[in-house]
């Protein structure tokens, strides 16, 4: 088994799996830190070079950070190199109409000693609400970090391309795209990833086994409804309903594995699988927090999907109703009830002096 690379860009190599950090970041299960540091060594050794995080993600940076330290003063500088570290930048809604080029500047340094690291591999940058404020031109400051070597690429996350195409054209380099893609959700499919091919950008997918959904746990299980304390699984159940009835999602459960059996693998290696397969995906998110969870990780490339696979698959997504519309459209409603669950002004922190008045 070798774990599959894609380069975002010459120099910028990662692992086609990433390992995610939203569910390292509270508020959506039991965090145990010490442990979750150790793991991470376990995914790097493993193959797992890249960890996704983000400024908003309450002290994942500081782990990896933390994790990055201790391998280089351990084992070195050339294995500590070998983490590419994807962050995000995203102002606060509250923010966006007044938010000045060096209080973004101080957020990527805020990352930058976060993560113990001279250069953040890649920055992905979002806006809540592109009527509000100018975007480009608070963001402009993201092209100086490159000059001055604090950023070597730069991303988006959650936007589709009309929004993307505004940036590429003011001369921002943009080299992946990070959206909600799985087999549950494929909004990414057809015209957003063909605008991928022709601008060349690439699909880095989150939610790729629906925050637990796309499991073995939850096959044969009754529907749950919306209760949950854990505001990702309410996130992804709303993408269940948009995908058709409890019933649907059971009988692609059952198909999935179905398939896993035939080739030995879970379930959730065949989801991952199927999303890394779909045109202009680089690479798949998958937010394992701990290293008993690797062995299963690890079997996404242990297989391939045959056509029987796919015909099988497509038998069920045919009769999906949904989710309809643009990426990240359902979620970009904040009246919606997807959009309701979201949290907008999670940077504002004062102790880090990072939006001083």
């Amino acid at each position: 088994m070798t774990v599959e690379t894609a380069d975002l860009r010459p120099g910028h190599r990662i692992s086609r799996v990433i390992k995610g950090g939203w569910q390292l970041a509270g508020d959506h299960g039991e965090v145990r830190r010490e442990d979750a540091i150790a793991d991470m060594e376990a995914f790097l050794d493993a193959g797992i070079t890249t960890f996704d995080c983000a400024d908003i993600y309450k002290g994942v940076e500081e782990m990896i950070g933390h994790f990055i330290a201790d391998v280089r003063r351990r084992r070195g500088a050339e294995v500590a190199d070998r983490v590419m570290v994807h962050t995000k930048l995203v102002p606060d809604l509250g923010r966006l109409a007044d938010i000045r080029p060096d209080e973004v500047e101080a957020i990527v340094d805020r990352s930058l000693q976060r993560l113990q690291i001279e250069q953040i591999p890649l920055v992905q940058f979002f806006w809540w609400d592109m009527s509000v404020g100018n975007a480009v031109e608070a963001l402009d400051v993201l092209k100086e970090c490159q000059r001055k070597g604090k950023i070597a690429n730069l991303g988006t996350t959650n936007w589709d391309w009309p929004v993307m195409d505004r940036f590429i054209d003011a001369d921002f380099d943009v080299v992946s795209a990070q959206v909600q893609y799985s087999i549950l959700d494929r909004r990414p499919a057809g015209a957003f990833s063909e605008w991928g091919a022709q601008r060349d950008v690439q699909i880095l997918c989150y939610g790729t086994l629906a925050g637990g959904f796309l499991t073995d746990a939850w096959l044969g299980k009754p529907d749950p409804g919306f209760e949950f304390e854990n505001r990702s699984l309410i996130k992804y159940r709303l993408i269940i309903d948009e995908f058709g009835p409890w019933e649907l999602f059971q009988t692609l459960l059952a198909t999935l594995k179905a398939v896993g059996d035939k080739h030995g693998v879970s379930l959730a290696a065949v989801s991952s699988r199927w999303v890394l397969d779909q045109p202009q995906v680089a690479a798949a998110i998958v937010g394992a927090r701990y290293a008993r969870h690797l062995p299963k990780t690890l079997e996404i490339f242990d297989f391939a999907l045959d056509d029987a696979d796919r015909a099988a698959i497509n038998a069920v997504l045919d009769q999906a109703a949904g989710p309809n519309g643009p990426v990240y459209g359902l979620e970009g409603d904040r009246g919606g009830r997807h959009g309701k669950i979201m949290k907008y002004n999670l940077n504002t922190n004062p102790a880090d002096k990072v939006f001083a008045e």
